[in-house]
């Protein structure tokens, strides 16, 4: 189990982390999620016991990172962002000086790893000369040396090609079965297919902790109404529509010789049912309604604009 309190890390003046706190039970996939500079790497650091933080602790199985780093590090395989590796080692030589660093089987740990990692084909080739993806998996390999509890993962599919991102989360969707993982991304699909769970991070602050689904799920849905008419002019069905309770902003435009009108609702005002009864009773000619589902894109861009930070964390733990 991961514990953060309360933890916060300045450089400088500059504050990258301010005051997050979550916990992460054993066996879980989270993505920690946020724009570029929201403090996800520092978080991550923070929690590997790379950076000491500046006020706040860290825990790993009640252990506190500071106080017991040997025995926490233990737990916890690391994969930065472009892992450093030595280009001119072949994969197997390289996977072989690790497990020696660690104490471990070199010829039993190798094989292991060559097999789980899919580096069966590449083990005589140069770190160097391998695709991105490939020193991915070797990248992986290593983290998983130690046998840890827990393994971090820094963007761990920037820069790849799609088929290459492909390969790399089924390899991380494996792992995850045997393993705590914690992903840190700024790639929304990433945290959709891969966990169980989000953290979002923006501007050093957690702003939303859920089940992924139950996040998509309260921030889903939009009050804007889409539908496509014909039968009556622009201004005819605008003034018809206008003349429903709950309507508070109509845009219109043509399309093919149909008005599309986007209508906005007031808050918590289900107006679907009387938008199809006025169509119907005006003798309008009705082609499609659907309500706007936000994705998840527009839910990550709600909930890390500055307004919105400031408006308090949505946190589905904190409901239970």
């Amino acid at each position: 189990m991961i514990e953060v309190e309360n933890v916060s890390k300045l450089f400088g003046n500059f504050r990258a982390v301010d005051g997050i706190s979550f916990s992460i039970q054993t066996g879980e996939i989270v993505g920690l999620l946020g724009p570029n500079g929201a403090g996800k790497t520092t978080t991550m650091r923070m929690i590997s016991g790379f950076l000491e933080p500046d006020s706040g602790t860290v825990k790993i199985d009640g252990l506190d990172v500071l106080k017991n780093p040997v025995e926490t590090k233990r737990k916890i395989g690391y994969m930065p962002e472009s892992a450093p590796m030595y280009s001119d080692m072949i994969v197997a030589d390289y996977l072989k000086y690790i497990a020696e660093i660690e104490g471990r089987n070199p010829a039993e740990k190798c094989r292991e790893l060559a097999e789980v990692c899919g580096l069966k084909e590449v083990m005589h080739k140069n770190i160097g000369e391998l695709s991105r993806g490939n020193r991915q998996r070797v990248g992986l390999a290593h983290a998983l040396m130690g046998n840890p509890e827990i393994l971090i993962l820094d963007e761990p599919t920037s820069g790849l090609d799609p088929n290459q991102v492909l390969e790399v989360r089924n390899l991380i969707k494996q792992i995850g079965k045997t393993h705590t993982v914690i992903i840190s991304t700024h790639i929304l699909s990433e945290v959709e297919m891969l966990c169980g769970r989000v953290i979002i991070i923006s501007g050093g602050k957690k702003v939303a902790d859920s089940p992924t689904e139950e996040l998509r799920e309260h921030f889903g849905n939009s009050s804007e109404v889409q539908i496509c008419v014909s039968g009556a002019s622009t201004e005819e069905a605008e003034k018809i529509f206008r003349g429903i309770n709950g309507v508070s902003k109509i845009h219109s435009s043509l399309n093919d010789g149909k008005i599309e009108f986007r209508i906005s609702a007031e808050k918590n005002i289900e107006v679907r049912p009387e938008l199809a009864k006025a169509c119907v009773q005006n003798g309008l000619e009705l082609f499609e309604m659907q309500q706007k589902k936000n994705s998840l894109e527009d839910v990550f861009r709600s909930l890390t604009s500055a307004h919105d930070s400031e408006n308090g964390v949505y946190d589905k733990n904190e409901e239970k």
